[in-house]
């Protein structure tokens, strides 16, 4: 299988989409639309198979299509998310993982967890435990991934919505994070930066890495550093608490 990446397109109705820890403000649904389509071809030019996902009618945080599945390996995992609003958006996306040929499991029963919530950082999963992901969703995905040899090390979040709003990694491994928004103790070490956006990156390959342009100090000090950044405008996705990562599914 070659790179792929999944997205899905931002629907009219994307300014209905839920806003839980800021402060709600006017969307342009015109020019959300122009920057999934620079996000996407950003993918393509690094070398990623850029493939679609069914659109999900009356859900307008479809966009966000990191949340409704967890790859590791050839496993998909398909979510259950904590929104019950947003439950509608994973019967596409499974139909997606599955046209690739991937072994599919489930988040079932009472259990909750969206994909934001997960960081995968070589054979360590981290999970949030936050608004969005309950204990029992933590539970489960442990016991779809240990088979797989991964270590789940679940993380309590505080005013954040996801996982990956508050950390992520570096191809390197090194960690990227406001510590303000996480508990203490469970990264031994991370670069903090200032900036939110400074927090989101999306790994591409190499020294490659997606970043919001929102965040041009941090930008600058990872560029310094050696890594690449290949930035993107995700204004209007920003102001529904997305984020580079949450806007694609990278299967590798």
């Amino acid at each position: 299988m070659s790179r792929i990446a999944l997205v899905r397109r931002p629907t009219d109705d994307l300014a209905s989409g839920i806003v839980t820890h800021i402060q709600r403000s006017e969307v342009d649904v015109e020019l959300a639309k122009v920057q999934h389509t620079a996000y996407a071809q950003a993918l393509r030019d690094a070398g990623w198979d850029v493939r679609e996902v069914e659109p999900a009618p009356g859900c307008p945080d479809a966009v966000f299509v990191e949340d409704s599945v967890v790859v590791v390996d050839r496993t998909a995992v398909i979510t259950r998310p904590g929104a019950e609003a947003r439950r509608g958006e994973t019967a596409g996306t499974e139909a997606a993982v599955r046209a690739l040929g991937l072994t599919v499991a489930h988040i079932t029963g009472a259990a909750t967890l969206d994909g934001g919530d997960v960081l995968q950082v070589e054979d360590t999963v981290y999970v949030g435990r936050g608004g969005r992901t309950n204990a029992d969703g933590i539970r489960q995905l442990r016991q779809h991934l240990e088979p797989l040899g991964r270590t789940v090390v679940p993380v309590r979040l505080t005013d954040v919505l996801h996982l990956k709003s508050a950390v992520t990694a570096l191809p390197d491994g090194t960690l990227l994070a406001l510590p303000e928004l996480l508990e203490p103790g469970v990264f031994a070490t991370s670069r903090p930066v200032t900036e939110e956006g400074g927090c989101h990156v999306v790994p591409l390959g190499g020294s490659e890495i997606l970043i919001a342009a929102s965040a041009p100090r941090t930008i600058d000090y990872l560029a310094d550093l050696g890594f690449t950044p290949l930035v993107v405008d995700i204004s209007e996705f920003e102001k529904l608490e997305g984020c580079v990562t949450c806007l694609s599914v990278l299967i590798r």
